[in-house]
């Protein structure tokens, strides 16, 4: 308890909606709990999970929130999964906030007081990201995707902290472990030191177009890898987790799962034009 404390800067009690999904997310908070002004949902402990899934991947679970965030006037809103190793923010408006732009907000408060601290970002997040680290002052290491490569890499490079696509969001002085805690304390702090809204944090960080993660079956990945390979080498290419090829006004990432026949395919651009072409372009090679 005394570890969440000791980080929290806020002056006031900040409004903050939490969905703890009939789950563990109350204990994860509660040490803090007293300098917020908690409205709490679905509190009570309920393996049934009577309201929803407690999975914050699953937007519409977040609806609830969403709506509840809006009527109340919080300043944010925190929904827990199951375990509370993961945690999706919602904005004052009630809009869900993107979870790689997330991660650029936290490290906006770390970066505050660790500059030139190092900061892992997920291979599949927006541009954006990136220079928002650098940007304040840290240095932004892209990350593969999963827990165990991006906690090796944290202790490889001493990095301060790592955001997951996922929701999930690591903290060095957690022992490269997660915490959402942390992430929501982070958060607070921010909002009172910049002395703005999530929403005008957000902002800034929302200048370009991303498809979202779009899984296709495929029969055999080897061959589809091969031609996108051939086809797009002309960019900055990188075979960190799959392949990624970086052009001027727009990235990807393919990468195929571990567990099952699919090719998973991030795409983002400048304009939302270019997003839609490139997406269509390379799902017509993945799915022909």
């Amino acid at each position: 308890g005394e570890f969440l404390k000791k980080h929290l800067k806020v002056d006031r009690k900040l409004k903050v909606v939490c969905d703890f999904a009939n789950a563990m997310g109350s204990y994860e908070i509660a040490s803090v709990r007293e300098f917020f002004d908690i409205i709490p949902m679905y509190e009570e402990l309920d393996g049934t999970f009577p309201n929803h899934e407690a999975n914050p991947l699953k937007l519409d679970t977040l609806d609830d929130i969403c709506a509840k965030v809006k009527e109340v006037g919080a300043d944010f809103g925190a929904a827990f999964d199951g375990d509370a190793d993961r945690c999706g923010f919602i904005d004052n408006e009630g809009k869900i906030i993107p979870m790689d732009l997330f991660t650029a907000l936290v490290a906006q408060d770390i970066l505050s007081e660790n500059k030139g601290a190092t900061v892992l970002y997920d291979l599949r997040s927006s541009k954006a990201v990136k220079e928002c680290i650098e940007e304040n002052g840290g240095k932004a290491v892209m990350s593969r995707v999963g827990h165990a490569f991006i906690k090796n890499q944290m202790r490889e490079n001493d990095a301060v902290f790592a955001g997951e696509l996922s929701g999930h969001y690591y903290f060095k002085e957690n022992f490269t472990a997660e915490s959402q805690g942390l992430a929501f304390i982070m958060l607070a702090n921010l909002i009172c030191k910049s002395g703005k809204k999530v929403s005008e944090l957000v902002k800034p960080l929302q200048k370009y177009f991303a498809s979202g993660e779009i899984n296709s079956k495929v029969a055999d990945v080897a061959p589809i890898l091969a031609e996108i390979k051939s086809k797009y080498s002309d960019g900055n290419t990188y075979e960190l987790d799959g392949f990624s090829s970086e052009y001027p006004t727009w990235h990807f990432n393919v990468r195929s799962s571990n567990t099952e026949p699919l090719l998973r395919l991030i795409v983002e651009a400048d304009t939302e034009a270019e997003m839609i072409a490139r997406r269509d372009e390379l799902l017509a090679i993945i799915r022909k």
